[in-house]
């Protein structure tokens, strides 16, 4: 069996999807403040939002703390001269072979999270799929899309 990709992606990634986390937690919580007036006008028992709230902490913490580790922990990728090599998942860990013979193009985009920590995420697109290489460091996301693209211009020249 192959080794597993020996590259991973910046550390400042914990922080980006940590926020962003807590972004969708508080629009849950408008979401679910908004549901526990409707319920009080429809007279419903207080449990219901009650238990609505108990679910929406729970999966504020697990999103917050411990998603954002366990991604970062697993998500790995090399760059090989005839292959792109990813691992990724959260409960089932996924393994991609991308061969640069395949490779069409390849992209670097920001969001504003990004953006504000000085990361980038690339984008290797296909004939099929998209590929995704998040959060990197934005020198190493130029440095390795410039790579990526000689590598697969290479092999197309070759083909």
């Amino acid at each position: 069996m192959r080794k597993q990709p020996q590259n991973q992606i910046s550390l400042r990634a914990l922080t980006v999807w940590r926020f962003s986390a807590v972004i969708s937690a508080g629009l849950s919580l408008l979401i679910l403040i908004g549901l526990g007036i409707g319920a009080y006008f429809l007279e419903l028992s207080y449990w219901y939002t009650v238990g609505a709230a108990g679910i929406w902490v729970i999966y504020s913490i697990i999103s917050i703390f411990i998603v954002p580790k366990v991604r970062h922990r697993v998500w790995r990728y090399e760059v090989h001269e005839h292959e792109i090599d990813l691992q990724f998942g959260l409960f089932v860990i996924k393994r991609v072979l991308i061969p640069m013979v395949r490779v069409q193009h390849v992209d670097t985009h920001q969001g504003p999270l990004l953006r504000k920590y000085k990361l980038a995420s690339i984008e290797i697109s296909t004939a099929a799929t998209k590929h995704e290489i998040p959060a990197l460091d934005l020198a190493e996301a130029d440095q390795l899309r410039d790579h990526i693209s000689r590598l697969a211009r290479v092999t197309d020249d070759d083909v």
